[in-house]
């Protein structure tokens, strides 16, 4: 392979088209003019903050409704470590997989407890905070810090696979090749550039091969659908019996301490039991991480268990709860 032409081939079809404008990209050292609203975060932060909330996450989402808020409220570490997790959870409500949440927090105190309240800048120190693996700790030292080392994610794992025509490849062949084609130039844009083409162009089922910057050099570009083989997704069934409590005007809520929603406010879960005695109020579909969930949400009846907590509509607008109880209170 002809690495310069494969460089060159890959930051010019980035420069013409890549998401360039991501805040994320443009942070202070970043860019010789950054985002005006990110002045104040330094480089390394924001970095970390984005690969936290992008984790099973669409950009849009992330950028639209989440990013900017959350630093206004926590623009540093240390306002991460000393906020309540149930401030965090706040913010992060409706954003899902709220284990990344409070890793925040945790990521937040081991940094003032072992590294002087800053984030570390060695790939082995990032993989010691919480919830920062092999991908995230890597485009954190990349990104945050500019150091030139290889990653890849599920975008970069599509484009290793079709590039070198491998249907099954390993941790170890994903790390290889992409140590193998890393820009040691520019390995800031070398890497955005890969997770910007294996977003827009080298996507799972129709990927616009002819546009590719890197048709000349890919193996696997007369059946792309090969590689990698594509993996079968199964969703659990999940049935829940939601009830509310209502008292002096007041709703009833339960802090779940299930790992599902830890920290959460939700209906409080009926057994069956109970039901006969709970009015149903009706019946919705959710999808969360690996469940499909069938819920059904009752008024109920009998006199309320000890651990449910009431609150007024104000006070449940303030509260961190789950997409799930937004859509049961709609019942109510």
């Amino acid at each position: 392979m002809n690495l310069s032409l494969f460089h060159s081939n890959l930051l010019e079809w980035y420069f013409s088209f890549g998401r360039l404008d991501l805040p994320w990209r443009n942070l202070p050292t970043q860019s010789p003019t950054p985002n005006p609203k990110l002045t104040h975060i330094n480089r390394a932060y924001g970095v970390y903050i984005s690969e936290m909330m992008l984790q099973q996450t669409q950009v849009s989402v992330v950028l639209n409704r989440y990013y900017f808020p959350f630093l206004q409220s926590f623009p540093t570490l240390e306002s991460l470590a000393t906020a309540s997790e149930e401030k965090i959870l706040k913010h992060w409500q409706g954003l899902g997989y709220y284990s990344r949440a409070r890793n925040l927090k945790k990521s937040a105190i081991i940094c003032q407890e072992r590294y002087q309240g800053k984030l570390p800048n060695s790939r082995e120190k990032l993989k010691t905070l919480a919830g920062v693996g092999d991908y995230s700790s890597g485009a954190i030292a990349c990104f945050g810090f500019g150091e030139a080392v290889s990653f890849f994610d599920g975008n970069i794992t599509r484009i290793l696979a079709r590039l070198f025509a491998n249907p099954s490849p390993t941790p170890s062949f994903l790390q290889t090749k992409a140590q193998e084609i890393l820009n040691l130039t520019d390995p800031f844009n070398h890497n955005q550039a890969l997770l910007d083409l294996g977003a827009t162009l080298c996507t799972p089922k129709n990927p616009n091969c002819l546009l590719c910057p890197l048709h000349s050099f890919c193996q696997g570009k007369t059946s792309p659908s090969l590689y990698p083989t594509p993996k079968k997704t199964q969703l659990f069934p999940l049935e829940l019996h939601l009830g509310f409590f209502e008292q002096n005007g007041k709703i009833s809520l339960l802090k779940s301490r299930d790992k599902l929603y830890f920290g959460l406010y939700n209906p409080y879960t009926l057994s069956k039991d109970l039901l006969s005695s709970s009015k149903l109020l009706g019946t919705f579909s959710h999808h969360y991480t690996k469940y499909f969930i069938t819920a059904r949400v009752y008024l109920c009846k009998m006199k309320a268990p000890k651990e449910v907590k009431f609150f007024s509509q104000e006070e449940i607008a303030h509260l961190p709860i789950s997409n799930l109880c937004k859509k049961a209170l709609k019942y109510l």
